[in-house]
């Protein structure tokens, strides 16, 4: 396993875990972030990321894509 930050762009990954507080946790998966999900990062943008997940493309901080284990 490993943070989604470090993942290759274009490639797809299936979510592992996802840790954080209940509220982050609950900010993620209303976002589409579910264990067991695909997702796919789009592009890296001075340490932020953006990723598709679902039909959606969705940017993320550092810090919240440290948190989605794939």
């Amino acid at each position: 396993m490993m943070p989604l930050n470090l993942a290759q762009p274009g490639e797809e990954n299936i979510i592992r875990k996802i840790g954080g507080s209940t509220e982050v946790k609950r900010h993620l998966e209303n976002l589409g972030f579910v264990v067991g999900g695909t997702v796919r990062l789009v592009n890296v943008l001075g340490g932020n990321v953006i990723v598709q997940v679902k039909e959606a493309r969705v940017a993320l901080n550092d810090e919240m894509a440290r948190k989605i284990m794939i």
